[in-house]
């Protein structure tokens, strides 16, 4: 089955800056894809693991 992401967006922070990430929900999890590389594709996780990723970064886990 082919996953089809939908409402792609991209955080109000990056304003017009095109090296981003976008977010698509899929599911009941999320896709991710590079704004500079769209036809490259997009990966996808679990609502689980989308949930355990910004729990991370909004508590510093990556510096």
């Amino acid at each position: 089955m082919t996953v089809h992401p939908e409402g792609w967006r991209k955080s109000s922070r990056s304003s017009k800056q095109t090296s981003c990430v976008e977010v698509g929900r899929v599911g009941d999890g999320a896709a991710v894809r590079d704004t500079k590389n769209r036809e490259l594709g997009y990966f996808t996780t679990t609502r689980q693991q989308w949930t355990t990723f910004l729990d991370a970064v909004k508590n510093n886990r990556f510096e």
